[in-house]
C-alpha cells in the first residue's frame, strides 16, 4: 500500500449529520470523493448534496431528522436504517450543530436546551449507536466537529461553549474506551468559517473586522478547508490517532 492508498475510502460507508449545506455538505463531498458512500442526515431534504454525490458515482441515502426533537430510539434507528440500506457503517461525522447568541445574564432555558440537545446529546447517542455497529465488524471512525470554543470561552454563546467543550471531553473519553476495539474517535475544531451559522457575525460592522484581524491566515475558512482533515481522520492513514482534536482555524489558536 502506498501512502496515498491509505487515504482511500472505497467500499466504506459514512453517516454525516448536517449534510445538507455548509461544512457537512463539504465533508460529505470529500468523503465521497475518496470513495465512500454517504448517508446524509439533515433536518430537511438534502437533494443538492445527493445529486452532487451521485454525480461522483457514490450511493446516497437521504435521512431527514430534526435532531432537536430526536429521541435516543430515533438515533438508534437512524444507524440501523443506514446499515440496512447501505450494508454497513464505517464512519460517523457528528457535524450538525446550532448556535444561539445572547448575553449569559439573559440566556433562556430553551436556547440552552436546544444547543445542548443537538450539539452534545445527539452526538453522544449517535456515536454510541455507531460504535455498536462498528465494533462487531472490527472497527470504524467517529469524527466529532468541535470548535475553537472547545478551548476558549467565547462571548455571548454560553450553551455553545458548554456543548463544544463537552464534545472535546467526550471525544477523549470515547477514544479511551473504544480504541482497543478498533474504533478511532477524534475531532476537528474549525475556526471562523463562512457558513450560515456565522452570517450575522460576518455582517457585524464591529466584530467581523476584529475577528478577521486576529486570524493569521487573513481570511475566514471555507467548507473546503475541512476536506483534507476529515478524509485523514476517516481513513487508514489515522489508524494510530485516538482522542485528538485537530484545529483547522487559520492559526486562530496560536494568537
Amino acid at each position: 500500500m502506498t501512502t496515498l492508498d491509505s487515504f482511500a475510502l472505497s467500499g466504506k460507508v459514512a453517516l454525516v449529520t448536517g449534510a445538507g449545506q455548509g461544512l457537512g455538505q463539504g465533508m460529505a463531498l470529500a468523503l465521497a470523493g475518496a470513495g465512500a458512500d454517504i448517508a446524509g442526515l439533515d433536518r430537511g431534504p438534502s437533494a443538492a448534496t445527493g445529486e452532487a454525490l451521485r454525480a461522483l458515482g457514490r450511493r446516497y441515502q437521504e435521512v431527514v431528522c430534526d435532531l432537536r426533537a430526536a429521541s435516543v430510539d430515533d438515533l438508534n434507528a437512524i444507524v440501523t436504517d443506514c446499515v440496512r440500506e447501505l450494508g454497513r457503517l464505517d464512519i460517523l461525522v457528528n457535524n450538525a450543530g446550532i448556535i444561539r447568541r445572547t448575553p449569559a445574564i439573559d440566556f433562556s432555558q430553551a436556547d440552552w436546551d436546544d444547543v445542548l440537545q443537538i450539539n452534545l446529546r445527539a452526538a453522544f447517542f449517535l456515536a454510541q449507536a455507531a460504535a455498536r455497529a462498528m465494533i462487531p465488524q472490527g472497527g470504524g471512525k467517529i469524527i466529532n466537529i468541535a470548535s475553537m470554543l472547545s478551548f476558549q470561552g467565547g462571548i455571548l454563546v454560553p450553551s455553545y461553549t458548554a456543548a463544544k467543550s463537552g464534545l472535546a471531553g467526550l471525544t477523549r473519553a470515547l477514544a479511551n474506551e473504544w480504541a482497543g476495539h478498533g474504533v478511532n474517535v477524534n475531532a476537528i475544531a474549525p475556526g471562523y468559517m463562512a457558513t450560515e451559522n456565522t452570517a450575522a457575525l460576518r455582517a457585524d460592522p464591529e466584530r467581523a473586522p476584529a475577528i478577521l484581524a486576529r486570524i493569521p491566515a487573513g481570511r475566514w475558512g471555507e467548507p473546503a478547508d475541512l476536506q483534507g482533515a476529515v478524509v485523514f481522520l476517516a481513513s487508514a492513514a489515522s489508524d494510530y490517532v485516538h482522542g485528538a482534536i485537530l484545529p483547522v482555524d487559520g492559526g486562530w489558536l496560536t494568537r
